[in-house]
């Protein structure tokens, strides 16, 4: 698991010291990302109608991943929209005047103004994507029907609204959500619903377009929305509809569509170059797909080029399975994980028998973990996941349970310390200390381990609500936080003082 950033501008000192240790990856002659500094910032980005903003620093390890395809990005975008950057080792007022506190901070200006955060993706074609959507009006201006046949065939959806005028009251209100959601989608009005004809347009109406390598006979390639425009309503009509029944999952959108419980058929997704081959299997899933829409479950391809090392890691999958046949796995808001053990057939019918055994709760469940030992008689118990429920769930046992990763300093400084705490209470029949590697056993859904090591506590006859440990990282602070929450009064082992 990645840690949460890079330290603040505001140990200037040692960033100083640092600064002249470490190659400036951002120095690359003819690089197409502007240089701004104190001297110069509101001037050159008050040139610009947008402009991203990289706030970095040359010795930041994020900062250096992203470099690359900054770069990249500022060259595709060159004679479209700038992107910019400001190193705040150099120019700490500009940094501490839009409060940067890590790095990289990426922000959108428009006409020199911080017009807000960018939360888009840290990838060159993703941030290219992202911005495209930045440049301009929120919503084009579509003057004719071969406006709107260009503006729809597009390699992401479109979200047009016809109105009978420029003073259409709908047409305000319009332009408010494609202001709010330009990050999201594309948005273009037209102020003569004539232009719409065609597609059954006859009064003012929003209509939803998929893109166009995702049409299929399966489900409506328009969809039209027609209650009276407004920000919360279309936005939700815009979010239920977009993706279609079967959607293509990429590392950009997944975490969106992840928000529910979903199906992934993977396989060699390719829509530039093999749009019919693509589609032959998406099809398949499709096919299947109408059978269970109104279960609960969603459904998406993927490249499973793109996502092989999730594959490998979450669901146990090399890149030797399958062959070209779709690999199919279902990971659940919950974070249950199954995958489809029976090949894929072309007529689906695999698919359908993984479906209802799904439904039917027949499925076991993928767990990653390590195997078990072979013993367990060391005062820290050793946990996996395939013995989590035997050890740290155990109703009639409180568990101290640390999630930590063998490459992390802070679990090898903590280490000595939480073994001494085992050995003082390996006499206590009703306390466990426990530790699990998380990056070798799949961590309970209800246990938010974001870096390490995370500890927690979970109290005999609750194991639901398992609670963080926030205290200190001595043996004193673990016992006194123990002599609190422990269910029962602890008991020492009678060789060692107690603390």
């Amino acid at each position: 698991m990645l840690d949460s950033g890079c330290p603040g501008h505001k140990r200037r000192q040692k960033e100083q010291q640092r600064k002249h240790r470490v190659v400036n990856v951002w120095s690359a002659e003819g690089s197409d990302v502007l240089e701004l500094g104190d001297s110069d910032f509101d001037r050159r980005a008050a040139m610009h109608d947008t402009l991203l903003v990289e706030f970095f620093a040359p010795w930041c390890g994020h900062c250096q991943r992203l470099a690359p395809e900054y770069e990249a990005a500022a060259t595709k975008l060159k004679g479209t929209l700038p992107l910019a950057k400001v190193d705040c080792t150099e120019n700490s007022e500009t940094c501490e005047r839009f409060g940067v506190n890590g790095y990289p901070t990426l922000k959108i200006f428009r006409n020199g103004e911080e017009a807000g955060s960018y939360d888009g993706p840290r990838t060159a074609d993703g941030i290219v994507s992202y911005m495209k959507k930045q440049a301009g009006p929120s919503s084009v201006t579509l003057l004719s029907e071969a406006n709107l046949d260009s503006f729809v065939n597009s390699y992401e959806a479109s979200v047009v609204g016809f109105f009978s005028g420029e003073d259409s009251t709908q047409l305000a209100e319009f332009l408010k959500v494609s202001s709010a959601l330009r990050d999201s989608y594309r948005f273009a009005h037209s102020t003569d619903v004539g232009t719409g004809l065609k597609y059954g347009v006859d009064g003012e109406c929003v209509l939803l377009f998929r893109p166009p390598r995702l049409n299929s006979k399966f489900e409506d390639n328009v969809v039209k929305y027609t209650e009276s425009v407004s920000v919360s309503s279309l936005r939700t009509f815009i979010r239920d509809n977009v993706f279609g029944l079967c959607p293509h999952l990429t590392t950009e959108n997944r975490d969106i569509l992840r928000g529910s419980d979903l199906l992934t058929a993977y396989y060699n997704v390719d829509y530039l170059r093999n749009i019919k081959g693509t589609n032959y299997w998406r099809n398949r899933v499709m096919k299947v797909a109408t059978q269970f829409q109104d279960r609960g479950l969603s459904f998406a391809v993927a490249d499973r080029q793109e996502f092989q090392d999730e594959l490998e890691e979450e669901f146990g999958l090399g890149s030797s399975e399958g062959g070209d046949i779709p690999l199919v796995t279902i990971r659940t808001r919950e974070g249950h994980k199954y995958s489809m053990q029976e090949e894929f057939t072309r007529d689906g019918k695999s698919l359908e028998r993984f479906l209802e055994d799904y439904f039917a709760k027949r499925l076991k469940r993928y767990v990653k973990s390590e195997p078990v030992p072979e013993s367990n008689d060391d005062p820290v118990k050793v946990v996996v996941a395939d013995t989590f429920d035997e050890i740290v769930n155990d109703p009639e046992k409180d568990v101290l349970v640390e999630f930590y990763a063998p490459w992390c300093g802070h679990c090898k400084n903590l280490e000595p310390i939480y073994k001494e705490l085992g050995e003082k209470l390996s006499g206590d029949p009703n306390i466990v200390i426990a530790k699990m590697d998380a990056t070798a056993n799949d961590v309970p859904p209800n246990y938010d381990v974001q870096g390490f090591p995370t500890i927690y506590f979970t109290p005999s006859g609750q194991k639901d609500q398992p609670l963080r440990y926030e205290g200190g990282r001595e043996v004193s602070d673990f016992i006194a936080y123990l002599k609190k929450e422990a269910t029962n009064p602890l008991i020492f082992d009678e060789s060692r003082d107690e603390l």
